[in-house]
């Protein structure tokens, strides 16, 4: 399948084949995006639970990864994490 990102969408366009907004690259858009430290994460998945857009993947080994093909930016996940594990960063800033 050809790579399709949000910017190729017309405005009105309906997505109408199931499972078809896979198919965008939805995080195109974003200003901000997480860094995710591994070292603070206790695997509560708590940021997998509330990301709305199912950016965010549990790894065999309990810890996350996050998919910024899709990830908007919107900053759920850092406000969510008790433990600090998320920080959002400006859209090229370097990642740590």
């Amino acid at each position: 399948m050809a790579e399709i990102t949000v910017k190729d969408v017309k405005t009105g366009f309906i997505v109408d084949t199931p499972g078809g907004a896979k198919a965008y690259r939805t995080g195109d858009w974003r200003s901000q995006r997480p860094v995710y430290d591994q070292d603070r994460c206790v695997k509560c998945g708590v940021c997998y639970l509330f990301c709305p857009d199912s950016a965010i993947k549990i790894k065999e080994d309990g810890y996350v990864e996050v998919d910024e093909f899709y990830c908007k930016g919107c900053g759920i996940c850092a406000k969510e994490c008790w433990t600090g594990a998320f920080e959002m960063k400006p859209l090229g800033e370097e990642k740590k």
